[in-house]
Order: C-alpha cells, then sequence, then structure tokens
C-alpha cells in the first residue's frame, strides 16, 4: 500500500529537521516506486518543491543532483530547481531531460551568467535557445557554447559568435576545432589565429567536400561588405601602371618582385591581387602585417615556384634580422602547403573580390 498520502500529510510538520527527514523519504519513496499514476507524479513534485522551498540551498543542491539524471522526474520541481540558485540550479540545467525548450529559454533570458554556462553544457541545445545564449552570454559562456558539438546554431549566431571570437585569443581554438562552423565562417579566423590553427584551417579546406564548398561560398558572398577601407592616395596611378603591363603581357611574377625591390608597395598588391583574383584589401593585409603564410596559400595557388616565393618573404622581411631564416622556414612549409587546400582558401578570400564587384 502507497505511502504517499502519510508523506504528503507530514508536509505540514513545521519542524525543519524533520521536513528535512521528510524531503529525503519522499525522494526515496519517489524512486523507489515503479509504477505511479498522473496525480501521484503531480503530487510528488508539488509536495517535493514546497519542501525544497523552505530548505537550506545545501539540501536543495543535494535534492537537485539527486534528481537531475532523472527521465520521469517531476516537472514541477524541476523547474522550481532550474530557476533556483546556480549552485542548485547547474545540474539539472545541464542534464535534465525533463526541461522543455520554454523552460530553458526562461532560464536563459532571466538567469546570470552561471545558468547560461549550465544550459550550454547540455547534451542538445536548440538553435533558440543557442540564439539567446549567443546574445546574453560573455566570453567564457560562448566558449563553453561553442565547445559543445551537441549545441545547433543558427547561421547569425555562427556569425555573431565568429565576430566576437575575432578579437578574443581565448576563443579562437574553441571557435577553429568546431566541427558544425560553417566553412566561410571558419575562414574568417585566418587571419587572426596563431599558425597552428591556420593549419587547421587549411587541412579542414581540403577535405571539404565541393557542394559543401559551393554552398559556403555563396553564404559568405551574401554576407561580405563590400567596402574595407580606403585605397591609398597613388592607387588609380599604379592601377593604370599595372593595367598597362598586363595588357602589353608583362605583368609577371618576377615583374611583382621587381615592384617590391624598388618600393612600388601599391602596384605590388594591385599586381598580387590581380595575380591572384583576390581584392585590394585582402592583398593589402597579407602584405603590410607580413602574413608570409597567407602569402604562401597565394603563391602556390598561383602554382608560383617555390624560388619566387622566397624572393617575396626576404623583401618584405628585408628589415628583420632573422630575414633569411624566417623566409627559409615559411618556403618550407610552401613547400608542404598541397595546391589543393591553397585553392579552396583562396576561393572564401576571393569572395570579397566578387562581393566588390557585384557592388
Amino acid at each position: 500500500m502507497s505511502r504517499l498520502p502519510d508523506l504528503i500529510a507530514l508536509a505540514e510538520e513545521s519542524s525543519s529537521e524533520k521536513r528535512r527527514a521528510l524531503l529525503r523519504e519522499l525522494t526515496d519513496h519517489f524512486f523507489g516506486t515503479a509504477n505511479r499514476t498522473e496525480t501521484e507524479d503531480g503530487l510528488y513534485g508539488a509536495v517535493l518543491a514546497r519542501l525544497a522551498d523552505d530548505m537550506e540551498a545545501a539540501v536543495r543542491a543535494e535534492l537537485a543532483t539527486r534528481f537531475a539524471s532523472a527521465p520521469d522526474a517531476p516537472h514541477t520541481l524541476i523547474r522550481r530547481l532550474a530557476n533556483d540558485e546556480a549552485s542548485v540550479a547547474a545540474p539539472v540545467l545541464s542534464n535534465s531531460p525533463v526541461l522543455t525548450d520554454e523552460d530553458l529559454l526562461g532560464v536563459v533570458r532571466r538567469h546570470g551568467q552561471d545558468h547560461l554556462r549550465a544550459v550550454s553544457a547540455r547534451a542538445s541545445v536548440s538553435e533558440a535557445v543557442s540564439d539567446v545564449i549567443v546574445e546574453r552570454g560573455d566570453d567564457e559562456t560562448l566558449g563553453t557554447l561553442l565547445r559543445n558539438d551537441g549545441a545547433r546554431l543558427s547561421r547569425k549566431a555562427s556569425e555573431t559568435a565568429v565576430e566576437r571570437a575575432r578579437s578574443n585569443p581565448a576563443l579562437h581554438e574553441v571557435t577553429v576545432s568546431r566541427a558544425s562552423l560553417p566553412p566561410d565562417l571558419l575562414n574568417d579566423m585566418y587571419f587572426v589565429v596563431e599558425a597552428r590553427l591556420r593549419a587547421r584551417i587549411l587541412e579542414q579546406n581540403a577535405r571539404l567536400d565541393p557542394a559543401l564548398l559551393e554552398t559556403a561560398l555563396a553564404a559568405g558572398r551574401a554576407r561580405v561588405a563590400s567596402d574595407d577601407g580606403t585605397l591609398p592616395a597613388d592607387y588609380s596611378e599604379c592601377l593604370a601602371y599595372v593595367e598597362e603591363l598586363r595588357a602589353a603581357g608583362q605583368l609577371t611574377p618576377q615583374m611583382l618582385a621587381r615592384f617590391l625591390r624598388s618600393g612600388g608597395r601599391t602596384c605590388f598588391l594591385i599586381a598580387l591581387a590581380q595575380l591572384s583574383d583576390i581584392d585590394f584589401h585582402t592583398a593589402r593585409q597579407i602584405v603590410e602585417r607580413r602574413e608570409l603564410d597567407a602569402l604562401a596559400v597565394v603563391c602556390k595557388a598561383a602554382d608560383l615556384d617555390r624560388a619566387l616565393f622566397l624572393t617575396y618573404a626576404v623583401v618584405l622581411l628585408n628589415d628583420d634580422g632573422d630575414a633569411m631564416a624566417k623566409a627559409h622556414a615559411y618556403a618550407r612549409m610552401y613547400a608542404d602547403l598541397s595546391r589543393e587546400a591553397a585553392l579552396r582558401t583562396l576561393r572564401f578570400w576571393r569572395m570579397r573580390r566578387g562581393a566588390q564587384a557585384a557592388a
């Protein structure tokens, strides 16, 4: 015979110690009863939630831990615990299968970062919940969400996450490592991450299915801005000169080296952009920041000889005391870089030129 009615009657007991003992007995009774009616489940939830309200945080935390993973835990109780202070709510928010998206949305909209991080660690997080977490979460919370492959992010949330990650080195690795990150957004990280992460991006580009590559490029083109900054004062003059050389068949990789040696930086940038079919601002970023691994991608995609790439590298590093050693290190990297990976990576960079032409 069920003791549930007797236990419910004892819930009126005013002694804190007895109510704590009752709470634990009622919990044990819940887990020890295999077949419960819907009415009994409702009573368990109501009474347990009521008792929990009168208990200190340590007891509520114990209750949360006990019920966190139970698939048949009373919804009333679980929802109550999910909105408790973080030390109580965390195990329920991270694990309970009873919580609905509506429950979780209520939590992430009202509570602080500890609650958001607990939700971010769930085995599965819907796009709707992730959208709010990306909007309200701090960078630590965002890192927890990005690290969770079970969290689904909408396109908009992914774009916001990458934009934030670009300016925070602590988020670089977790962003590049995210398996479901759209490839065009992954390549947006290229110019801000360290060398080993750049290598990982190149490896992922090389493995990318051609159909997915086209889809990613189409998505990227839709969001690339047409204006990336002002042009140098001598741009028009240099563009005319480069076009003249091109028309005469004299715009060769060797000519680019001569531009560099003679200080014709703008001519070199325009010629490099034309040679590799990327936009001027991407070329300028590569050269002005001396992104020689990115320059290697451009030169490899253009199928230039390694010696010519080495020439560019040495000239760009000419004020560096260890220029030759560094240039040779990049040359070794150039030799190891596959042309296929370079071509696929370059296609993401070319999106900017395509967007500018369309504009």
